[in-house]
């Protein structure tokens, strides 16, 4: 893996960002004729999409959903998530619409085969050490933190480390300084130690 650095993305916001991304392409749904359609494309581009239209760098490698939850999707080998990427990393979570473009057959064997990719998707994801789903796989794909967001959280958790650091070396002087303090006066103060012929 040649991108290193960053922090992945926790379950929880990619659930989220991913429940905003099926609100997006539940409103195309709407739409006359075609509507149906736009809404499958859009789920299944929407990693690259909106960088696509917009050419604005807080939009790259972000769907609507995963930019507002600062998350990012990012390339093993660091290259730009473009519209074939984003199509490998969504294919499993598209498919069974597809399959129900089909009349009749397909209205059949579609909700059964996106089921079934939805399983292998969520297993992939709870097992997996950097929760990369089977998308993330066949696309070489890996969520992460957004950077600032990342780099917000490691400068904390440095911090913390270094203020559990701080309190062990004053515990450490402390102890030393006691322990000095039993060496130079093991009995009792120093004029008690002192030689009465003296």
């Amino acid at each position: 893996m040649k991108e290193t650095g960053y922090i992945k993305a926790g379950l929880f916001p990619r659930f989220v960002a991913a429940l905003i991304d099926a609100l997006v392409g539940w409103v195309f749904v709407f739409i006359p004729i075609i509507g149906a359609i736009i809404s499958v494309l859009y789920i299944l581009l929407k990693d690259a999409l909106p960088y696509q239209l917009l050419k604005e760098e807080e939009w790259k490698n972000r769907s609507v959903g995963k930019r507002v939850m600062k998350l990012e999707v990012r390339h093993l080998d660091g290259d730009l998530i473009d519209m074939p990427i984003s199509a490998r990393r969504n294919i499993p979570l598209t498919i069974g619409s597809f399959i129900a473009v089909i009349p009749l057959l397909g209205w059949i064997i579609g909700p059964i085969v996106g089921l079934i990719f939805a399983i292998i998707e969520l297993i992939f994801l709870l097992t997996d050490d950097e929760n990369r789903r089977l998308g993330d796989r066949w696309a070489r794909t890996v969520v992460i933190m957004e950077q600032e967001e990342a780099a917000e959280k490691q400068s904390l958790r440095s911090k913390e480390q270094s203020g559990e650091s701080s309190e062990q070396e004053k515990e450490e002087r402390e102890e030393k300084s006691l322990g000095e303090k039993v060496r130079r006066f093991p009995g009792g103060d120093e004029e008690d130690r002192r030689d009465p012929a003296t």
